[in-house]
């Protein structure tokens, strides 16, 4: 039982009085189905309970209403527990909802109105589908979100056309074909982050930001960060840095023949490249000769004071525990890392898929972004633990001159190159507002775009998309907080990727014709995806 469950108990038995309401109350909600007022209903998009017969049948209606009712009641409770501090009732209320989720009456064969009609009509045919199912993900040791066997590298997956440009023992930099007869001058350098593999970036035809960079006439480079085995243990964030990004941007830049770049930084990519940025700031006296001329951070902390939800893992006892785990292997495994976000929504990121694989019998959906998402990395000993403890927990890149990199202490505010900034509003890895809050931490002119969706399709959310999509842009407001300054904003209909090409077709210089062969120093390695990616 994780320790805040026990101080929320103990803060309990020293008020009595207020736990013996506490139970009263548990007690009538328990008990309160059938009455004529609604206990509870579903939330808007909970698909848990989104058949009819959860509201139209008397029995599985009042079901519902009982689990809600006493969840949201034991839930608001345990943040009301006289004593304990926000920090503690968050982290015991965020387990609590996993014992909560798993109990939903939609995850049993037998209180699922729609589990017990498609049993019904297919003979009992579905819940043998859902034995296979489970039998082949038992065989597998993963709870599978995709059939691996529908996606192929180079073929449905990380397809557009480029070369391997550069390899060293932490990434390979692979520059992309041009797709017009002329590109922008200055190269474009993506930092994608290194738990999980770069081709987020590349995903299908349709869904790939590389490609659409490439159709607007940018020359493009990736890192492909190479997936680290227990030798690479001391791979540490300096290593990630200079041998990594650094690498990368210098480069491209003398591929391009050019002096600066514009660099894209991605989640704890973006966090790695604000962290070299305030490097190189420090590091040059003159904004010249820093290789960056601006840049652009996609869904990126670098203040972690409000994490979201991940700060329930984040705590004394559970960095012990995973530096004691790390010290074993040498890194921290992909499952281990892929069954912590998925437990940040298990409702979405599990139960949804015992439910329609093993109950409904339904195969895994072939979707590009599921495919990417099972491809994991592990992470080294020493970059994971200095994450941990010194971003997260200890938040030191927020606070100027906390954080020393080779020699230089880091302050976000010196950094002089303008910022472009997004976030994304369903975001539950960097919620938001958070990420607001750290580009402002920036001391050159930062414009800020909010779109629609999470941490992964609010990004990758090309033109054409649901009729859903838009996005909010505008020049953060300095001294003013994110409600503040989405209080004044207008949506805007469509892919935030056209407001940023827009923005970069006015950074990015005059037209140049891409050079038809290597360059001298950096010969073709290899074709585009290469094989860093395809380590497993």
């Amino acid at each position: 039982m994780p320790n805040p469950f026990a101080n929320v108990a103990a803060a309990w038995l020293a008020h009595p009085l207020e736990m013996a309401r506490a139970w009263q109350e548990l007690a009538t909600v328990a008990w309160a189905t059938g009455m004529p007022a609604p206990l509870a209903e579903a939330a808007e998009g909970d698909d848990r309970f989104s058949d009819d017969a959860w509201r139209d049948n008397p029995f599985f209606h009042g079901l519902m209403q009982q689990y809600l009712g006493f969840t949201r009641t034991l839930e608001r409770q345990v943040y009301d527990t006289p004593g304990v501090d926000e920090s503690e009732a968050r982290s015991a209320a965020f387990w609590l909802r996993h014992w909560c989720n798993a109990l939903a009456p939609s995850n049993f064969p037998w209180t699922n109105p729609v589990v017990l009609r498609r049993a019904f009509d297919s003979g009992g045919a579905s819940l043998k589908h859902g034995f296979e199912e489970w039998l082949r993900d038992v065989l597998a040791g993963d709870l599978r979100m995709v059939d691996p066997a529908q996606f192929q590298l180079g073929r449905d997956l990380a397809a557009t056309p480029g070369r391997v440009v550069m390899r060293n023992q932490m990434m390979e930099l692979i520059q992309y074909t041009p797709d017009c007869p002329q590109v922008r001058a200055m190269p474009l350098v993506l930092v994608p982050p290194w738990i999980n593999k770069y081709y987020i970036l590349d995903l299908t035809a349709q869904q790939s930001m590389v490609r659409h960079l490439v159709q607007q006439g940018f020359d493009v480079f990736v890192m492909s960060w190479k997936n680290p085995r227990a030798n690479m243990q001391d791979a540490s964030f300096e290593d990630h840095l200079f041998d990594g990004i650094l690498a990368a941007v210098d480069a491209a830049r003398n591929i391009a023949g050019v002096p600066q770049v514009h660099a894209v930084g991605y989640c704890i990519g973006g966090t790695a490249l604000s962290a070299l940025m305030a490097w190189l700031n420090r590091h040059h006296r003159a904004a010249r000769n820093v290789p960056v001329a601006h840049w652009t951070l996609l869904a990126t902390l670098t203040d972690f004071s409000k994490p979201g939800d991940i700060a329930s893992f984040i705590n004394d006892e559970s960095v012990a525990l995973l530096d004691g785990l790390m010290a074993r292997q040498g890194f921290l495994d992909s499952q281990q890392i892929g069954w912590s976000f998925r437990m940040l929504r298990p409702n979405t990121q599990i139960w949804r898929y015992v439910v329609h694989k093993y109950l409904l019998g339904e195969p895994a959906p072939a979707l590009a972004p599921l495919a990417w998402n099972s491809d994991g990395t592990r992470q080294p000993r020493a970059t994971h633990s200095f994450c941990l403890r010194e971003l997260y927990q200890a938040n030191k890149l927020a606070h100027a001159d906390a954080l020393e990199i080779r020699g230089q202490k880091l302050d976000l505010g010196r950094i002089r190159q303008t910022l472009y900034a997004v976030g994304a509003v369903a975001d539950h890895i960097t919620p938001w507002r958070s990420t607001y809050r750290s580009a402002a931490l920036v001391g050159a002119p930062v414009h800020f775009v909010l779109t629609a969706s999470g941490h992964i399709l609010g990004i990758i959310n090309p033109p054409g998309g649901s009729a859903k999509q838009q996005y909010w842009s505008a020049p953060l407001i300095a001294g003013r907080d994110a409600k503040d300054w989405l209080a004044v904003q207008t949506p805007t209909p469509g892919s935030w990727w056209q407001d940023w090409t827009a923005w970069l077709h006015g950074r990015c210089g005059e037209w140049r014709t891409p050079a038809p062969a290597a360059h001298a120093d950096y010969p073709w390695l290899g074709d585009a995806p290469g094989n860093y990616v395809r380590e497993r």
